[in-house]
């Protein structure tokens, strides 16, 4: 079938912020193609009425379309779920529809593993308006399905998704990283790129010799200890010369394949256009024969972050 064509030929991960995964989308077409018969089987005769009136306008694209049909709400895209499950719409490598998003098996996969192991500064920033919801995960972990976790209490529709884009949106950027990640060093420099990690604590470390840092955006609560400030939250153009600058520094330009170096760089300008982030500069040295330079941008309102760190020794 034409959604199994799909689903051979979509990445793993759901890697754009839509709200059915490409194992999903049976959900969808069940809801489209399902006669009237059918679709009576699994909802009442009036919800099925809806349905088959507005898909004879237009074919239903995403579940948020599917929830404008009157009288279809969570616990009717759930019985939709349940039908198409059963007529093999879908199967197991969709989990189903969790706090309004359909996600796959390998979506799951991810959420369990970033909500398991996420830093408690990078969680909050994730979920800057569930705070309590951040707390309740980090104080209940581990866990081991995505139901679980949209389960836990402050954790509704806008969180859960906000985790999933977090766990699966920057994977091509995380493979660049990797790979920088993976150039070995001759003792003389190197470069870290991360995707994930607790900023407020790299921020915080004191260092010996010398330990500047200048930091913006920062709640002022958050400002390490003898931070400069600065007043302008840094853009798009910040962050990508960052990422280049680090990639450059250890000939990543030469010594990475240009796929996983263009995939990155795309993946990342997606996720940064437009956007504003805080963080802080720092540049450190815990000996008069080495310097460390360090990157930290987290977006404002998604939580997204990025760090590079660039050093030398002689």
């Amino acid at each position: 079938s034409t959604p199994a064509v799909e689903q051979q030929q979509a990445p793993i991960l759901t890697q754009t912020n839509v709200d059915v995964a490409a194992e999903c989308y049976g959900i969808i077409d069940f809801a489209n193609t399902a006669s009237y018969s059918i679709l009576d089987r699994y909802l009442p005769s009036n919800v099925v009425t809806n349905i088959v009136n507005r898909r004879a306008t237009a074919p239903f694209t995403s579940l948020a379309d599917l929830s404008t049909v009157p009288l279809v709400g969570p616990a009717r895209l759930k019985q939709i779920e349940g039908g198409a499950r059963t007529l093999d719409y879908i199967d197991a490598d969709c989990v189903g529809i969790v706090d309004g998003i359909a996600i796959s098996r390998d979506d799951q996969t991810a959420i369990v593993a970033l909500v398991n192991s996420i830093d408690d500064s990078e969680l909050h920033d994730v979920l800057p308006d569930a705070w309590n919801g951040a707390v309740n995960l980090l104080n209940t972990r581990p866990f081991t399905t995505a139901q679980q976790i949209a389960d836990t209490a402050g954790i509704g529709d806008v969180s859960f998704r906000s985790i999933r884009n977090s766990a699966t949106l920057s994977r091509p950027l995380e493979a660049l990283f990797a790979a920088v990640n993976a150039i070995p060093s001759n003792g003389s420099y190197g470069a870290t790129t991360l995707r994930h990690f607790d900023w407020w604590n790299i921020a915080s470390e004191n260092h010996y010799y010398r330990d500047d840092k200048t930091c913006f955006g920062l709640e002022p609560s958050s400002v390490p200890y003898g931070a400069a400030i600065r007043p302008n939250l840094a853009n798009a153009a910040e962050v990508r010369a960052a990422v280049q600058n680090a990639v450059a520094y250890v000939n990543g330009n030469t010594l990475i394949p240009a796929s996983v170096r263009n995939a990155g760089f795309a993946n990342l300008d997606t996720l940064i256009q437009g956007r504003s982030f805080k963080g802080c500069i720092i540049t450190y040295e815990n000996d008069p024969w080495s310097r460390n330079t360090v990157h930290i941008y987290v977006d404002t309102v998604t939580g997204f972050s990025v760090m590079t760190e660039t050093w030398w020794a002689e």
